[in-house]
């Protein structure tokens, strides 16, 4: 079931829910870049679970209007403003990899609304101090994030052209395009039905232009609008060690600083992999908070 819901500045966000329509509300933060579609396991399970799966397109990508300049924390209007027009006044909430910032805005600005976050593979502040922020990534995002702080325009224009790119690749083709991204244990959990959902994704989110991809970055790397110390809700954080595209010690770095965190920093996980195999442990946990 889809919809197209207004928010307060005029916008329209394009929101799809999945599961047990009847069941207890999760919201998930699609990666960077993505798109609300969920994946077909992730579904599965929530039926099976009693849980009403809500995906949906952050601004700019996909059905929802662009936010230029938007924050992470700027979603929590948007989560709020989804939660309303579908009647809960009780949500769950997790966020993989670039959803990953904006789960834990859900956490730090909605407490009255969200019962709990799963945050899964996120990328910790630029800022942070004390942070390696680089030691360990692929190399691809290396180029564009240090592309992006040091010369903007080259950076939008290689955006756009990487958008172009990823539009043109095949499913088979896709995992090639980010040599350095894949590792060895991400490489051996991406199945074709995981390669069709991350495809389609992309496909999606990036179709009305690059205008997300481009918002997701810069919020990122800007001042994120809240404090993790400010965090007074359960937090799930789950990070591999084996992740190239958000090296390890930015889930070490999340764990350290957000209050009362059940943190998984596993010695068996990549990127990939806590997408394929851990968002049933996400969903049980969510439930046990309602």
């Amino acid at each position: 079931m889809e919809h197209t819901l207004p928010t307060a500045d005029g916008r329209m966000l394009h929101v799809e829910i999945t599961g047990d329509r009847r069941g207890r509300p999760i919201v998930m933060h699609h990666g960077t870049p993505g798109s609300g579609h969920p994946y077909g396991p992730h579904v599965a399970d929530a039926a099976e679970r009693g849980i009403c799966l809500i995906g949906y397109d952050r601004p700019g990508y996909g059905g929802s209007t662009a936010q230029p300049g938007r924050t992470v924390a700027d979603c929590a209007a948007d989560v709020s403003a989804i939660a309303s027009a579908l009647g809960f006044d009780r949500i769950g909430v997790w966020g993989v990899s670039g959803g990953g910032p904006h789960a834990l805005a859900c956490a730090a600005l909605l407490p009255e609304l969200v019962v709990g976050v799963v945050s899964l593979a996120s990328i910790a502040p630029y800022d942070a101090p004390g942070l390696d922020f680089f030691g360990g990534m692929g190399q691809e995002n290396v180029d564009d994030i240090k592309l992006t702080l040091t010369d903007e325009a080259r950076a939008r224009d290689k955006a756009n052209e990487d958008r172009r790119q990823v539009l043109a690749v095949s499913v088979e083709e896709m995992v090639n395009i980010y040599p350095t991204l894949v590792s060895p244990v991400d490489a051996a959990a991406n199945t074709r039905e995981l390669a069709e959902f991350l495809h389609d994704g992309f496909q999606e989110g990036l179709a009305p232009g690059v205008e997300g991809w481009w918002d997701d970055g810069t919020a990122h790397l800007r001042p994120w609008g809240f404090e993790l110390e400010s965090i007074a809700i359960p937090v799930q954080l789950w990070h591999g060690r084996h992740d190239r595209f958000v090296p390890f010690q930015h889930g070490e770095w999340l764990a350290a600083r957000i209050p009362g965190v059940e943190a998984h920093l596993t010695d068996v996980d990549g990127h990939l992999t806590l997408i394929q195999g851990r968002i049933p442990e996400a969903h049980a946990w969510l439930l046990e908070r309602f």
